[in-house]
């Protein structure tokens, strides 16, 4: 032992000092760091969420796919990897080294939220972020957080899109764009014009969704790429490609109420040239309820098949061919309790029976060229065989259209040219078509030209014109402008879009009012086409932090003028429905806000709010429309327990007030509807990554809308109804409101609170 007899106590404790400052250096030192290249498709992933597991270390990449992490200690851990629209990557890491130690991710593209590639706005795939025009999208997981029937019913929770109820016996309905009828919304399947005319009010139903993909919706008009109907927006159901569709997919569920909804969807190699995607969709609803008592059912009874395949053809330098064709038969009714076939059309009881014959077929070739040229095809035929109460209603429809494109990038221009002709042909037993020898057709070639131009990293502009020629209403010209800017790192975007739209309205296709009830229908003089002006100013800020925490944000202000409109007048005469032109103008303003926020623990939320106010004008009167909600909100909020397979989802909306149709001064119904919501819970548990067992509670505040919203339900043919001279009801001591029988006033379902319960079956990949 050596020691140092002179050393004094001052000394000694110095030596100590240090002694602990060098166990803490060392002891500090005990840290790593990491760092690494995140990519997808072997290509940098700016933006990802590194996170530690466990501990509140964390980092993002940067627009190289770059990060680092320091001062780790040392020990085990999970890595977690994760970036909106791509698959959560979780990486097993052991740090025992105070060293810089290099890894490098790649992340597999999440086909379930494909929300960042969009073809509506432009008519071919993009990016979203790239898009001039703002493009919503929705993948099939935020359909699965509330599962229906019908796509119809599937968007009551997009913010600033309202399924529309038309009738309290039938339950029909259309889709609602910020506070626009369904006329002009224009619903396409892949991108070919499928729902319109007579399927405007049946055509929403029957569409598998165990095939969707995602939905896009575009806001404002889109005549210029898209033609007529596309006035208020439109929405584009995109089916699930082929090549990375699960192999099976089987869902069915029920409700209390006894409805029965059965999904099957089957992938098929024909060879190694021809894949096939067989879709088929059964629903059965045969249960009539009538909890508010008025003596009719509350929801429509139904039984409805369609059977959906999409074909894809492997071709020399992958061309593009595909073609479907779908085929549905529905048949529902609803009206008094007593109700049966026998008395289908006549006036001893009161119904209204609705039969659906409709076939589709679409798609698309690219032509064996070097330039890009693609044609594209639909056709679809419609048969309709209906009564309300004693009103037959009997109409065929038969649409056909094709489309050639062709997409060019010169420098820093990529243009669109295309060419396209559209053919209805009409016929019904209703003063649209009958007295006349043949059916109502219609010729509508037309041309159209798109150039988007890049100005530089951060600035586009993308200009449009449409010209069609309407062998009933001659030339009609649709431009379109639109402008955007981001920021460098794309985390910012500007939009402003401008352009014209217009309409050619078919009252008796695309109006249910127009056949059911005891009001007759006037018209004031020839209908000309609807017009349209719109601007709309979009910004979206995405904010991405450590932790896997992001947060979105999407603001829209809208403006739409419109001419010529056609609005079905029901307050002139309450018992008409008067249909002509507007003699003045009509304005639907208003500013949307969507929220998306996520976190790497499995929280994730969408929410939006739309204020608007939809105003007509005439004769020197500005009023609210009818029917037209003045707020508009929804939310999805939904948390997975990833390590038990339980996912929670809770949907909901809620509405401001609207306008209804009253009959007359006398009618003692509210002239507006209250707040009203509809909420909804579901759990789902997953196992083995192959079955899902999902069940919940739908309209969870049991809302339905007042008893009496079918004015005199007990009197559905007017016998006891006193009419005077001119044909207006008279008060009398049995009628002392002076009212008739009448089902328009509607603006939500009867249905109210079910508990529902499903399974889904999903095979990605042969055992």
């Amino acid at each position: 032992m050596i020691s140092f007899p002179f050393a004094s106590k001052q000394y000694n404790k110095s030596i100590l000092t240090v002694a602990v400052c060098l166990l803490c250096i060392i002891g500090y030192s005990q840290t790593a760091t990491l760092s690494g290249k995140v990519t997808a498709e072997n290509s940098p992933l700016p933006f990802a969420n590194i996170y530690i597991k466990g501990t509140s270390l964390g980092a993002s990449t940067d627009v190289n796919g770059q990060f680092i992490i320091r001062d780790i200690p040392f020990g085990e851990y999970t890595l977690v990897i994760s970036s909106i629209g791509f698959e959560v990557l979780s990486e097993y890491i052991s740090l025992t080294k105070p060293v810089n130690i290099i890894s490098n991710f790649q992340l597999i593209e999440n086909a379930a939220s494909l929300d960042e590639v969009v073809i509506s706005g432009t008519m071919k795939e993009v990016s979203k972020l790239d898009s001039p025009i703002p493009v919503e999208v929705y993948g099939f997981k935020f359909f699965k957080a509330n599962p229906s029937p019908s796509v119809f019913e599937s968007l009551q929770n997009v913010n600033g899109v309202r399924p529309q109820l038309n009738c309290n016996v039938c339950n029909t309905g259309d889709i609602h764009i910020n506070g626009l009828e369904g006329p002009y919304t224009m619903v396409l399947i892949d991108g070919m014009p499928i729902v319109s005319g007579l399927s405007t009010v049946y055509g929403l139903t029957g569409i598998p969704q165990s095939l969707i993909e995602r939905v896009e919706i575009v806001k404002g008009p889109a005549s210029s790429l898209y033609g007529s109907e596309a006035v208020g927006g439109l929405i584009n159901i995109i089916t699930k490609k082929i090549s990375r569709a699960p192999l099976l997919v089987s869902d069915v569920f029920s409700s209390d109420w006894g409805e029965v909804n059965y999904d099957l969807g089957v992938k098929f190699d024909f060879g190694e040239k021809v894949q096939s995607l067989l879709g088929i969709n059964y629903f059965n609803y045969q249960n009539p309820i009538d909890n508010n008592n008025d003596g009719f059912t509350d929801l429509t009874l139904q039984h409805r098949f369609s059977v959906f395949n999409k074909l894809n053809v492997k071709r020399k330098d992958n061309r593009l061919f595909s073609i479907a064709g779908r085929y549905v038969y529905e048949d529902r009714w609803g009206g008094a309790m007593n109700w049966e076939k026998k008395y289908r059309g006549g006036e001893e009881v009161y119904g209204e029976s609705i039969y659906t014959n409709r076939w589709e077929t679409f798609g698309s070739y690219q032509l064996p060229l070097k330039e890009m040229v693609k044609f594209q095809f639909s056709a679809n035929g419609h048969r309709q065989n209906s009564v309300y109460g004693s009103t037959i209603y009997h109409a065929e429809q038969f649409i056909g259209f094709g489309q050639l494109t062709w997409n060019k990038v010169m420098g820093n221009s990529d243009l669109l040219l295309g060419a396209a002709y559209r053919y209805t042909l009409f016929d019904d037993n209703t003063p649209a078509t009958s007295g006349t020898k043949h059916p109502e057709v219609i010729h509508l070639p037309g041309l159209f030209a798109q150039n988007e131009i890049t100005i530089n990293e951060q600035n586009k502009l993308l200009l449009g014109l449409r010209y069609d020629y309407n062998s009933i209403h001659g030339n009609i010209f649709t431009p379109r402008i639109n402008y955007k800017w981001n920021s460098s790192n794309q985390q910012n975007i500007f939009r402003v879009s401008a352009g014209n739209g217009y309409r050619v309205a078919n009252v008796f296709t695309e109006d249910h009012a127009a056949l059911t009830g005891a009001r007759s229908v006037e018209f004031e003089g020839e209908l000309s086409p609807e017009t349209s002006w719109n601007i709309n100013v979009n910004f979206v800020k995405k904010s991405y932090a450590s932790k896997g925490f992001f947060l979105g944000i999407d603001t829209s202000v809208f403006y739409t003028y419109f001419s010529n409109r056609i609005l079905p007048d029901y307050e002139t005469d309450p018992d008409k429905i008067i249909y002509g032109n507007l003699d003045g103008s009509s304005v639907s303003q208003g500013i949307a806000l969507n929220l998306d926020m996520s976190l790497i623990s499995g929280l994730k939320i969408l929410a939006g709010a739309t204020l608007m106010y939809v105003s007509v004008s005439e004769n020197g009167e500005r009023f609210r429309q009818l029917l037209t909600e003045s707020f508009h909100g929804t939310w999805s909020i939904a948390y997975e327990f990833s390590s038990k397979g339980l996912r929670v989802d809770y949907t909901g909306n809620l509405y401001g007030p609207m306008r209804l149709p009253l009959l007359g001064k006398l009618d003692p119904r509210p002239e507006y509807s209250t707040w009203w919501s509809i909420q909804n819970i579901q759990l789902t548990k997953t196992f083995l990554n192959q079955w899902e067992i999902y069940g919940g509670v739908k309209n969870l505040l049991n809302f339905t809308p007042a008893a009496n919203s079918i004015a005199r339900p007990f009197d559905p043919f007017d016998k006891n109804v006193v009419f005077g001279n001119s044909g207006e009801a008279i008060p009398t001591p049995d009628n002392p409101y002076a009212l008739t029988f009448d089902p328009t006033y509607v603006y939500a379902a009867n249905q109210g609170i079910r508990s529902f319960f499903g399974i889904r079956y999903t095979l990605k990949t042969a055992r």
